[in-house]
């Protein structure tokens, strides 16, 4: 209820304006030590992958804290992890403004922001200054105007900006508001770009003396020769884990509503049986060779029990907390795949 007010509230502002005005008003009820009202510490459910311990199987989606700022209160909302970013090598604005839309009656977000964030150097310097003790994925991408061809030079400079803060790295190939950065997907280009990466973080693991895992994001719009191609390079470089899946390009489900044909990624519940899918043939291609991230529509306990029925062993939350707030981790607290 308490959220429900809240919610009428910010959505009385522009979606990308109402996402700062949220975070004002968590740092605010943490001041006054009224935080765990909202949140839920979720039983101690631990589960070992990646050679990680993590405390409970929900965590949040990269995006909606892309530069580590909110580390401190959004650590007190229960999360068994929380992954930042996406994070470039150097600062970027984004795409132009409006780049965030609301498909409300279908739970469902448009953005098209563009991997807008502080650059490495600065994430770096508010990671160094968080309080947050929890476990901790760092989203990696190229800046706009690197060229495809060299993309792996900007996701080593990342792994080496950031490489002691972070608890696992996720390489970001596919979001849609990046030109070009799909490609990497492909069967060639992934194939060098894993090459460098895993090279990278094996010379960094030697320097600092632990082995940091790398995950990979991939579309929900791959077909199925893609997928394939996908999964044998995965294999082929031993790569940890796989978050299925970034946001969409299809409009099913919300073909005729406001904004519904506004460019950039769909997220929210009309994504959930598409990236739902991709985790099922990802599952059946990878077993348990790679571990498996479900995030996409997950919007209730249900949801989250098909992710795991369909081979996750860890899920990530976003568009379903804007929609339902805190209170959606309580929904997911009992759950045990």
């Amino acid at each position: 209820m308490l959220y429900r007010l809240a919610r009428s509230l910010l959505f009385s502002f522009e979606p990308e304006k109402a996402h700062h005005i949220a975070f004002k008003i968590l740092e605010t009820i943490d001041k006054v030590g009224a935080l765990g009202v909202l949140g839920e510490r979720l039983p101690n459910n631990p589960v070992n992958t990646m050679g990680i311990s993590f405390p409970n199987r929900i965590g949040l989606a990269a995006g909606l804290d892309k530069n580590g700022a909110y580390l401190d209160v959004l650590g007190k909302l229960g999360f068994g992890f929380i992954e930042i970013g996406t994070v470039t090598p150097e600062p970027q604005d984004g795409n132009a403004k409006p780049r965030l839309f609301r498909i409300s009656p279908c739970e469902a977000l448009i953005n098209r922001l563009g991997f807008n964030n502080l650059g490495a150097v600065n994430v770096a310097n508010n990671l160094n200054k968080s309080k947050y003790k929890g476990i901790l994925g760092i989203n990696i991408g190229k800046n706009a105007d690197t060229p495809i061809s060299q993309a792996h030079l900007d996701y080593k400079f990342c792994l080496q900006k950031l490489y002691e803060l972070g608890d696992y790295f996720t390489i970001n190939i596919s979001s849609p508001n990046t030109q070009g950065l799909r490609e990497l997907q492909k069967k060639i280009l992934l194939d060098k770009l894993l090459a460098e990466i895993t090279h990278e973080r094996d010379l960094l693991a030697e320097a600092f003396g632990k082995k940091k895992p790398l995950v990979i994001k991939v579309s929900p719009d791959l077909d199925m020769v893609e997928l394939h191609d996908l999964t044998h390079i995965i294999k082929h470089h031993s790569i940890d884990g796989i978050i299925a899946t970034n946001t969409t390009l299809s409009r099913d489900y919300v073909e005729g509503f406001p904004h519904s044909q506004q460019a950039g990624g769909l997220s929210g519940k009309p994504l959930f049986s598409r990236s739902t899918n991709i985790l099922k043939k990802l599952h059946q291609s990878l077993g348990k060779s790679s571990t498996l991230i479900g995030v996409g529509g997950i919007t209730s306990a249900e949801d989250a029990v098909e992710k795991f029925q369909s081979g996750a062993q860890l899920i990530q939350l976003y568009t379903g907390l804007i929609y339902q707030g805190p209170g959606l981790l309580k929904k997911l607290a009992h759950i045990k795949p």
